[in-house]
């Protein structure tokens, strides 16, 4: 099934997302910007874009994985929500973990946005909740490396 997604470009300089590969998941995501992040510093990149989601379904910025293997650059807050009444620019904050200063050019694929249902539930407080295998077993509780 196919949903519309309306893009707004913002800026002469944006670019607007596309699938690299028929059947992608993600939809990259380019800078209007050039800059440079220095190791271990974070910057926030504008993309001159402004999307309207399809009801009951949000967006989320995820990092490109040619960035992150040949440069150490990702998404900080991988993935990034961004919620379906959200009108304003999007916006990706990455991050150099590399040891090079890192420079993003404008029109670069700076990351990819996966388009994914949301679910909508009902908060119930409960005194007790069911049992299961897992149980309170959390870190490492699998026992395997």
């Amino acid at each position: 099934m196919n949903y519309d997604l309306k893009i707004k470009l913002i800026d002469e300089e944006a670019t607007l997302p596309y699938q690299a590969h028929p059947g992608d998941a993600g939809l990259d995501l380019f800078s209007i910007e050039e800059m440079f992040i220095q190791p271990g510093e974070a910057a926030l990149v504008r993309t001159g874009i402004q999307i309207e989601l399809p009801k009951g379904t949000e967006a989320q910025v995820r990092p490109r994985s040619g960035l992150a293997l040949k440069h150490s650059i990702t998404v900080l807050n991988s993935p990034g929500t961004i919620d379906e009444g959200y009108r304003g620019e999007i916006k990706v904050i990455l991050i150099n973990h590399g040891k090079a200063v890192f420079k993003v050019e404008k029109k670069m694929r700076i990351a990819q946005m996966v388009i994914a249902p949301v679910l909508n539930v009902n908060l119930i407080q409960a005194e007790e909740l069911t049992n299961s295998i897992r149980g309170e077993g959390g870190f490492g509780s699998s026992g395997k490396n």
